[in-house]
């Protein structure tokens, strides 16, 4: 037994429940939001059944994967993505979910190493407008996505959306009920795609009643982080 024995299972029947309640037939993954986690967190959760793993910061991911080469993990990129984080990225990770610009999926496909699979690809939406977040318009998707699924050595696999938080589910609903729309458009543009990464901790029941496939959850299954502590002021 480990510490997450308990978690994990709570999760995957909190998800069954969503899917049984919303009549949704669609696969879902759980994919563990393990951003400032050490690797020997990480093992536990694999030593209790978990298999994707998301990491936003790089260097810190790339560690990480050293100390769990043992592991058979679905490593997922989750964060911003600057240019010059291309190249490693497309290189030790199995997914990326965070792309928004052409420019980052072409160094991406550029990187992609020929021993290794296409690397998944969903494209970041901001289906909010926020401008504190990353993401593409829904104007411009299309035509990005197009562009996207004729790279070398990606595969497109579906969107991802982080919208505004909200605790109200009928709202939390509404949400993600746009992206699986756009979802729905892009696949009757010809596309194949199968992925919806949306839903974390506070909002998964109403991602998955919409449609999602992978459900991105850090707080429910590690606890809270801590807060970060305030800077020193001057006397």
């Amino acid at each position: 037994m480990t510490r997450f024995d308990t978690p994990i299972a709570q999760l995957h029947a909190e998800i069954a429940a969503a899917k049984a309640r919303f009549h949704a037939a669609q696969p879902v993954t759980l994919c563990a939001v393990s951003k400032t986690q050490p690797a020997a967190v990480l093992r536990e959760a694999y030593a209790a059944g978990q298999r994707d793993f998301g990491e936003n910061y790089l260097q810190e991911a790339l560690q990480k994967q050293a100390e769990l080469q043992d592991c058979a993990i679905a490593w997922h990129f989750i964060g911003p993505i600057q240019s010059n984080k291309t190249q490693p990225i497309a290189q030790h990770f199995d997914w990326v979910h965070s792309v928004d610009r052409l420019k980052i999926a072409q160094r991406l496909s550029d990187a992609r190493p020929d021993s290794l699979p296409a690397l998944n690809i969903c494209l970041q939406v901001n289906i909010s407008h926020e401008q504190s977040k990353s993401g593409a318009s829904e104007a411009e998707l299309l035509t990005l996505a197009l562009q996207i699924s004729q790279l070398p050595r990606l595969h497109l696999r579906g969107l991802m959306a982080i919208p505004a938080p909200c605790s109200e589910f009928a709202a939390q609903r509404d949400q993600f009920r746009q992206v699986r729309a756009l979802f729905d458009q892009l696949n009757g543009q010809g596309l194949a795609l199968d992925t919806l990464s949306m839903g974390m901790s506070g909002d998964f029941a109403a991602a998955i009643a919409e449609g999602a496939t992978l459900i991105r959850v850090g707080t429910a299954l590690f606890g809270a982080r801590p807060a970060k502590s305030p800077a020193p002021t001057s006397l």
